[in-house]
């Protein structure tokens, strides 16, 4: 049986729940950094993370940014402000990645920085994908789409695996929402495994072992 033991902390005044699986030193070991949904928290997406039946991964579970009181959290507003907080979005995910990279420092270490997320988590993914300035490894996306950019352009970036996987039946992110984000993943030169199932907007166990495949292998 593989056990993942987790500790909560704070990075830069942030509340980030970290997984460790069993990690052999001598293999490449993922960084994976989930996303949880709009208005949410990280330990709803820590629930779907300890699903997944990882191998020599190190696992970060961050709060979002944005403050959807009640203790609930967003990574950008929807309406007039979305741009400029997705901006703010960008830098904040790029702390994450340093404090995590700084945590987990060991000279002998490879770490392979992966993201995936839920909904507004999966926007998240595949948003820092084209945004962010980190190199990535490999991305997936559960009911994700794509919100609106910061005026900025979109530098060319070494090709990326991505897992896109999205529902006909999405009550709240419509198919064609989540399969125009993945279009756009791929006109940018990256590698998307795109998946649609008939599911809603949840993340089911079908969807926990394409993910955990993916980046198992």
């Amino acid at each position: 049986m593989m056990t993942t033991k987790y500790l909560t902390t704070e990075w830069n005044n942030k509340k980030v729940i970290l997984g460790e699986t069993e990690i052999d030193e001598e293999k490449p070991i993922n960084l994976l950094i989930g996303f949880h949904g709009a208005s949410s928290t990280p330990e709803n997406m820590l629930v779907q993370g300890n699903r997944l039946k990882l191998h020599n991964t190190l696992m970060i579970f961050p709060e979002g940014n944005i403050s959807a009181g009640d203790a609930i959290w967003s990574w950008w507003e929807d309406g007039p402000k979305q741009k400029e907080t997705v901006k703010s979005f960008i830098t904040y995910t790029s702390q994450v990645i340093d404090s995590a990279h700084q945590h987990y420092s060991n000279k002998n270490r490879i770490l392979r920085t992966c993201l995936w997320g839920f909904s507004q988590g999966g926007a998240a993914s595949l948003t820092y994908t084209l945004l962010g300035s980190h190199t990535l490894f490999k991305v997936a996306s559960i009911c994700g789409f794509l919100p609106e950019f910061p005026d900025q352009i979109i530098e060319k970036k070494e090709a990326l695996n991505i897992l896109g996987i999205f529902g006909n039946n999405d009550e709240v992110v419509p198919s064609f929402l989540a399969d125009h984000a993945l279009e756009e993943m791929k006109n940018h030169g990256h590698l998307v495994v795109s998946k649609e199932t008939d599911q809603s907007h949840e993340i089911n166990p079908e969807n926990l072992e394409t993910v955990c495949n993916f980046f198992n292998t």
